[in-house]
């Protein structure tokens, strides 16, 4: 059995051990464990507190399996990015040169720094312990933060993104890293990943501010723009299908892509449903769905049985009522785990 939860100050050995698993690239996850500590802390404080308006708050989630009482997975939702410390990206944009001597018209791509202070909502740091991948438990891990956007939409931004992992190799080399960052930093990909998730100031002080023409690059950096890492590209796809598009922004570090949708057009929190419990039975027989209890501090996603009724209530199965902690007359969001499922 497995449900996503807010994470817990209690949880903090278990989901430090599972981060140190995380790949190069997932660099919101190369901290130290008193950090981690801090961002639990700061999560808490967000998921108490009674007015919610996005100013950058973090919402930390595990996976846990409950058989085992063992964390398994965990993601994030950050409210809003920039603020005192921004958020920073490259825009890929075109420039036209001409000449009608040569009779050239050509319009040249190029990186441009951008430093974003009054940003989106972010969804980041997911990371699920391979012994777990396949059976949906990725799909529920990622979805479960949209229910939550659903329910409480006040608190995120009108627009969310998503930064892709780019292509960094098992032992930490990044092709567009090296043929950028690492001439002004001086350092390689692993050390920058960690230090600049705690010194994002070193960003502004070091990075180039000028265009970067893009076919100046050496070949093997132009490859990776834009594109994510093998083990990248099924959560690509399933944010596609969630309605997220790259925009020409990339990630600084790995260039990967950096994803948009609208928050209210994400498909999970466009086609989810609230509705009251009506019955709790021993078995239903329908597909899973992704199904959510509607608290906030006492939030609760799994994947369950229920079936709605003509009265717009549902009957769910004892097992899913279990695991969400909710009873006769609590209300659930739910919604399929693919568009178009039922």
């Amino acid at each position: 059995m497995l449900i996503v939860r807010p994470a817990e100050e209690p949880d903090v050995d278990q989901l430090y051990k599972l981060i140190q698993k995380s790949a190069y690239g997932l660099t919101t996850l190369k901290i130290s464990k008193d950090q981690l500590l801090e961002r639990i802390e700061a999560s808490g404080f967000a998921f108490r507190m009674k007015s919610g308006r996005p100013a950058g708050q973090p919402y930390v989630f595990v996976m846990e399996d409950l058989a085992l009482g063992t964390v398994v997975g965990t993601c994030s939702i950050y409210s809003k990015i920039g603020g005192y410390l921004p958020f920073y990206s490259y825009e890929i944009k075109n420039s036209l040169h001409k000449s009608q001597e040569l009779g050239v018209n050509k319009e040249v791509p190029y990186l441009d720094l951008l430093e974003e202070h009054n940003g989106p909502t972010e969804i980041g740091s997911l990371f699920l312990s391979p012994d777990y991948w396949g059976k949906g438990h990725g799909r529920l891990l990622s979805l479960s933060r949209f229910l939550l956007m659903a329910e409480f939409p006040q608190r995120f931004d009108d627009e969310t993104i998503a930064e892709m992992r780019g292509n960094v190799t098992d032992d930490g080399f990044s092709p567009f890293w090296n043929a950028i960052g690492a001439h002004f930093f001086e350092i390689d990909f692993p050390q920058t990943e960690t230090l600049t998730t705690s010194f994002k100031n070193v960003i502004a002080d070091l990075f180039p501010r000028h265009p970067i023409y893009i076919p100046l690059l050496p070949a093997d950096a132009q490859e990776v723009i834009a594109n994510v890492h093998a083990h990248t590209k099924p959560a690509r796809k399933m944010l596609s299908d969630e309605g997220f598009q790259h925009r020409n922004l990339i990630d600084i570090f790995d260039g990967g892509p950096v994803l948009h949708c609208q928050t209210s057009e994400i498909r999970t929190v466009r086609e989810s449903r609230k509705m009251p419990i009506s019955e709790v039975v021993e078995e239903i027989s329908q597909p899973d769905r992704l199904v959510g209890n509607c608290q906030l501090e006492g939030f609760r996603v799994c994947l369950g049985k229920l079936t709605v009724g003509e009265d717009h209530t549902v009957a769910i199965d004892r097992v899913t009522a279990l695991e969400l902690s909710v009873r006769v007359g609590d209300l659930v969001r739910f919604v399929d785990l693919r568009s178009g499922t039922h």
